[in-house]
C-alpha cells in the first residue's frame, strides 16, 4: 500500500492538472483520507515549496482553508525572485536542492551544474562559524542567479528575452 503522503501529493497534484491553482478545505481533505489535518499540513510543507514552484496561502476559519497555487516556470521571473531571496531568511540545503532542481528542470542549467552546485552548497562545504550556513547559502543562491541573468542578456546584446 501506498504512503498516505504520497497519496495526499498525487491527488493534489491531479487537482493542479485542471488549472494552476486550487482551494480546499483542510479538514475536509483530511476527512477524505481519514487522517489527522496535521498530516495534510505535512504534505503541504514538504512537498509543495517555493522552491519546488509552489505557493500556499491558509485561511482561518471555515474549516482551514487552502489555496495551493503552482508557480509559472518562466526564466526571468524565477530568477529574478531567486535575485531577490532576502539572505537574512537563509536557505537550508534541502531548499537549495529542491530550487537547483527546479532550475535543471526548467533548463536554465544543467542537471551536472545543479549536482556541482548542490555540493558546493552542503553544510559540510561551507565553513563559516560567525556566519549562518543558511545565510552563506541563500547568498550563493542569489549570486548564482544574477550571473545567470547578466549571462542571458549579455547573450543577447544586453537585452532580456521578453
Amino acid at each position: 500500500m501506498a504512503n498516505i503522503s504520497n497519496v495526499i501529493e498525487q491527488f493534489l497534484l491531479r487537482l493542479l492538472d485542471d488549472g494552476d491553482n486550487v482551494s480546499i478545505s483542510r479538514n475536509e481533505l483530511a476527512d477524505y483520507f481519514s487522517c489527522a489535518p496535521s498530516q495534510i499540513n505535512y504534505v503541504l510543507m514538504t512537498r509543495f515549496t517555493p522552491a519546488r514552484g509552489y505557493v500556499i496561502e491558509s485561511r482561518r476559519g471555515g474549516g482551514g482553508y487552502i489555496s495551493l497555487t503552482r508557480l509559472s516556470d518562466d526564466r526571468d521571473k524565477l530568477l529574478d525572485e531567486l535575485v531577490n531571496l532576502p539572505v537574512s531568511a537563509g536557505m537550508t540545503h534541502t531548499s537549495a536542492v529542491q530550487v537547483l532542481c527546479r532550475l535543471a528542470d526548467s533548463g536554465i542549467i544543467d542537471k551536472d551544474a545543479a549536482d556541482l552546485l548542490s555540493a558546493v552548497m552542503a553544510d559540510k562545504a561551507i565553513v563559516a562559524p560567525s556566519v549562518s550556513k543558511n545565510s552563506v547559502r541563500a547568498g550563493m543562491m542569489r549570486a548564482l542567479a544574477a550571473t545567470l541573468l547578466k549571462k542571458e542578456e549579455s547573450n543577447n546584446g544586453g537585452h532580456k528575452n521578453v
